[in-house]
């Protein structure tokens, strides 16, 4: 039996259909109510629970899993500071704590590459063992990064649960709802005068299927993800056919407090490179994206573009 945290999203629904079709039973936990469920998931458990809260055990002391995968990292700006760190943080240790319990085998934890940091001085492309260079002084990703190190240092303290995390880069699809598909899909988006950089996005499909060849394999660690084109933040808005008009840096925290839900972290990533390579989960799990960028990008903007329409 298999555990998905976050399942009111659209990346755990998609996990959850794909094991469902392959026969597997599965449970869904979430702190939000869960609106919108497909059809094929209504039938599922589904709970309502804070992942740092005693409900939460109640779900492991109910059912008896196999495997749990955490694909309920908060980011979004509409949850206040410290929830997100109680959710991110002391949740993730909670249910890290409840996999050595009850008897958890395996354990796939999904974080961000937002935690290396976007800054001039970063080379190309970034491995999983580089450094770390998104700072503290953003707290809207200081929680990020204190899951991301919570569950690498657990990788080695528990090896009784094997334990994969994933960076995956700018997710994006027609389900996903986080802040770079939201931006996209704007019709007007203004972008840093003088600078373009190189951004990468990962399909939901494709990140869909790398949790599974995770949860399938034998292999733990961290590893990266990334879709297989890498190309200029304005070619993607071309791509997203938004109408984008040039900002001076000077102005960049006019868009901070333009775009409410717009975290001021992601303003570096506006300016300066975080390519990644994630040729090590490649060759360790056998995965290969299929999706391509312009593929992902339209699919993650077709809606919006045809409401403008």
């Amino acid at each position: 039996m298999i555990l998905i945290t976050g399942i009111s999203g659209g990346l755990a629904q998609r996990v959850a259909q794909r094991l469902l079709e392959r026969g597997e039973d599965v449970v869904g936990v979430d702190y939000r109510e869960s609106r919108r469920l497909p059809s094929d998931l209504t039938n599922m458990p589904i709970y309502r629970a804070s992942y740092n809260k005693t409900a939460l055990e109640d779900v492991f002391r109910k059912h008896r899993f196999d495997s749990v995968l955490h694909l309920g990292r908060v980011a979004s700006m509409r949850v206040e500071r410290a929830k997100r760190f109680d959710l991110n943080v002391l949740g993730t240790q909670k249910l890290m704590n409840l996999c050595v319990t009850h008897g958890v085998k395996n354990l796939v934890v999904l974080s961000t590459f937002h935690i290396y940091g976007a800054d001039p001085l970063n080379h190309t492309p970034i491995a999983e063992d580089d450094p770390i260079r998104a700072g503290y002084e953003f707290r809207a990703i200081a929680d990020a990064i204190q899951l991301d190190n919570m569950a690498t240092t657990w990788i080695y303290q528990h090896r009784e649960v094997r334990t994969v995390v994933l960076r995956p880069t700018n997710v994006i699809g027609p389900s996903i709802q986080n802040t770079i598909s939201q931006f996209i899909r704007m019709e007007h988006v203004p972008y840093l005068a003088g600078f373009d950089p190189m951004m990468q996005f990962i399909h939901e499909e494709d990140l869909g299927a790398a949790v599974v060849a995770a949860l399938d394999g034998d292999a733990y660690g961290v590893f990266n993800l990334a879709g297989p084109d890498v190309i200029p933040w304005r070619t993607a808005l071309r791509l997203a056919k938004t109408k984008a008009f040039p900002v001076p840096t000077a102005l960049s925290r006019f868009i901070v407090r333009t775009f409410a839900l717009f975290p001021s972290y992601l303003v570096n990533f506006y300016k300066y490179p975080c390519v990644i390579t994630d040729a090590l989960f490649r060759k360790t799990f056998g995965w290969e994206p299929k999706v391509g960028v312009r593929e992902a990008i339209e699919s993650a903007v077709a809606k919006a573009r045809a409401r403008r329409q």
